[in-house]
């Protein structure tokens, strides 16, 4: 017998060195997360300056079932 277990809750991070790629990334979960029926419940954003002087990107998007 087969069993199905739906995911109720998935925490995602994301890096990039622009904000442009970052958000790709970002809304190409998004649209993954949908076939599974998972939304975006939480984004939180961060830069960080490297030792080179590079900003780097990073989110962390947490999704929830819908309901």
């Amino acid at each position: 017998m087969i069993t199905f277990d739906l995911i109720q809750d998935k925490v995602e991070f994301f890096e990039a060195t622009d904000l442009k790629t970052l958000e790709k990334k970002i809304n190409e979960q998004i649209e993954h997360n949908k076939a599974i029926m998972l939304e975006v419940h939480h984004v939180s954003y961060d830069v960080q300056l490297l030792e080179n002087g590079q900003r780097l990107y990073s989110a962390m998007v947490h999704f929830k079932s819908k309901k």
